[in-house]
């Protein structure tokens, strides 16, 4: 996992903290971010609420469905006029591609119109779960890569294909906590933490967190960011929901660089049981 960027004399590593100084930020393909907050631009009921919701969470980027946004028809309501590119970073997605030739085709249409080369790749599975073909998905990267885009890549929580996917030249591994939609949370926390230990690249949980209290977990793991769409656009509070993936993500971080008691067993007193009274 990349080190985060740390201004002045800050520490970084879990159990040494931050000093007050610090900026700690992190980055992908060249570009450093304060927030480790991604949100998505689908379900909204509207894009109003959708930019609402992306300003109370404190987002800087915001992914993009390349198939499902209104980017181009000013005679409809256009994701621009609200989720302002001046403001957020757009990342473009390949959601609803099911081939790697798909996934490919989408991603060279939208650097040609928007010249965008940070993109996130999924390739999904035609299944119930959804679940990325993790096959296709490997075949699209290395298309991507060799054409010259930096891909942030949505993949399941398979430990051995997410060093793949580092050694084909991600940017960035994105495993899935749970199926996209779900809100089931982190489902095998043991293979995130793999992963986590095994990067030399930003890894961000993506799809299935459900609450503010699985990006907290996601991050205490070791993630760079935790990226939700669902979560926040199905709330009945969207922008509220929005504003508690913030601090859960913060708090989540936090806990993370200050290092967790160790579980133990047995009961381990507060207060010393020798010379009671």
């Amino acid at each position: 996992m990349n080190a985060p960027v740390l201004i002045q004399s800050g520490l970084s590593r879990p159990g040494q903290g931050l000093a007050p100084e610090a900026e700690d930020v992190w980055t992908v393909a060249g570009r450093s971010f304060r927030s480790r907050l991604i949100v998505g631009t689908g379900k909204y009921k509207d894009y109003a609420t959708n930019a609402a919701a992306a300003e109370a969470a404190g987002a800087e980027i915001v992914t993009v469905a390349l198939r499902r946004v209104n980017l181009s028809d000013p005679s409809q309501p256009m994701l621009a006029d609200f989720v302002k590119p001046e403001r957020f970073t757009y990342l473009p997605n390949t959601a609803g591609c099911f081939t790697g030739e798909d996934a490919v085709r989408t991603l060279r249409l939208a650097r040609e119109a928007g010249g965008w080369e940070l993109v996130k790749l999924e390739v999904l599975s035609q299944t119930r779960h959804l679940y990325p073909d993790m096959e296709e998905t490997l075949r699209a990267l290395k298309l991507l890569v060799a054409d010259g885009f930096q891909v942030m890549v949505y993949c399941t929580d398979d430990v051995v294909y997410a060093q793949k996917l580092q050694d084909a030249g991600a940017a960035a591994i994105m495993p899935a906590a749970a199926p996209i939609g779900s809100g089931l949370g982190i489902q095998n926390r043991v293979n995130i933490r793999l992963i986590v230990e095994q990067a030399g690249v930003p890894v961000l949980v993506d799809a299935g967190v459900g609450t503010a209290s699985d990006a907290t977990v996601a991050m205490e793991l070791g993630c760079d960011a935790v990226l939700t769409n669902t979560a926040i656009a199905e709330a009945k509070d969207p922008i509220r929901m929005g504003r508690a993936m913030k601090h859960a993500v913060i708090a989540g971080r936090e806990a993370y660089l200050a290092g967790r008691m160790p579980m133990k067993r047995y009961a381990d007193p507060s207060s010393p049981l020798a010379g009671l009274i």
